[in-house]
C-alpha cells in the first residue's frame, strides 16, 4: 500500500514540530544543567560539592535510560502535563526530558575546553561569576556548543522516530504504520529518505555555524 503526499507531508511536519519544540525545552534545560555542572565542580566559580552531587547522578539516570523505556516509563507523568499519552504533543514531553540531559553533558563538555587561563584573567578583572559565564565562559565556548546542539538535534530527530512506535506521530509512526505492519517497502523508502535529508541539512548548518563563530572568536 502506498501513502499519499499529504500523508507525508503531515508526518514531516509533525516530526519538525516534535523536534523543534523538543529542542527548545531541552535546550534551555541541558544548558542550565550544562553550565550548574561546570561551575559548582572543585574549583570553579561557584563551586559547591552538594549541588554537584545531586545534579551529577540525576542527569547520569536519565541518560542511562534508553528512550523507548522513558517514553513508556513515565506515560502517567506525560498524561498530567497534556492530558494525554499518545500523539505528538505528548511526546515533547519524553523527548525533552530524554535530549535534556544529553544535552547538558555536551554543553559540560564542551564548557570545561575553556582555557583555564581566561577564567583566571576574568577572577584577577574582578568579574562577578555571572559575568565569568555570560561574558567570558559561554563565548569562547559558543562554537563548541554550536556543535554540541548539532549533535543533540540529529539525536533528537532519531528519537522522533522511535516515538512513532507507540503514536507519537511523525515519519517513525508512519514507517511502522503503513511500511512495517503493511509491507509498504516504498514508504519505508522515502522515510528514510527524508530523515537522512533532515540530518544532512542539520548537519550542514551546524558546521557552517561552528565555522563562522570560530572565525569570529
Amino acid at each position: 500500500m502506498e501513502v499519499s503526499a499529504d500523508l507525508i507531508l503531515n508526518a514531516l511536519w509533525e516530526t519538525l514540530y516534535m523536534v523543534s519544540i523538543s529542542l527548545f525545552f531541552g535546550g534551555l534545560l541541558g544548558l542550565f544543567l550544562g553550565i550548574l555542572l561546570v561551575v559548582t565542580r572543585k574549583g570553579h566559580v561557584l563551586e559547591n560539592k552538594w549541588i554537584f552531587s545531586f545534579v551529577n547522578p540525576i542527569v547520569n539516570v536519565f541518560r542511562s535510560i534508553p528512550f523507548i523505556i522513558l517514553l513508556v516509563a513515565i506515560i502517567p507523568f506525560t498524561r498530567l502535563i497534556v492530558g494525554t499519552s499518545i500523539g505528538t504533543t505528548a511526546a515533547i514531553v519524553p523527548l525533552v526530558l530524554y535530549i535534556g540531559p544529553y544535552i547538558s553533558r555536551l554543553v559540560e563538555n564542551s564548557l570545561l575546553e575553556v582555557d583555564e587561563g581566561i577564567i583566571e584573567a576574568a577572577k584577577a578583572m574582578g568579574a562577578t561569576p555571572l559575568q565569568i559565564m555570560t561574558k567570558f565562559l559561554i563565548p569562547e565556548a559558543f562554537a563548541s556548543l554550536v556543535l554540541s546542539i548539532t549533535t543533540a538535534t540529529i539525536g533528537l530527530v532519531g528519537a522522533t522516530a522511535m516515538a512513532g512506535a507507540i503514536g507519537g506521530g511523525g515519519l517513525g509512526d508512519v514507517a511502522i504504520s503503513y511500511g512495517y505492519q503493511r509491507f509498504s517497502t516504498i514508504t519505508i523508502l522515502v522515510t528514510v529518505v527524508i530523515l537522512v535529508l533532515i540530518v544532512q541539512g542539520v548537519q550542514t548548518i551546524g558546521n557552517l555555524l561552528e565555522r563562522k563563530f570560530r572565525r569570529v572568536n
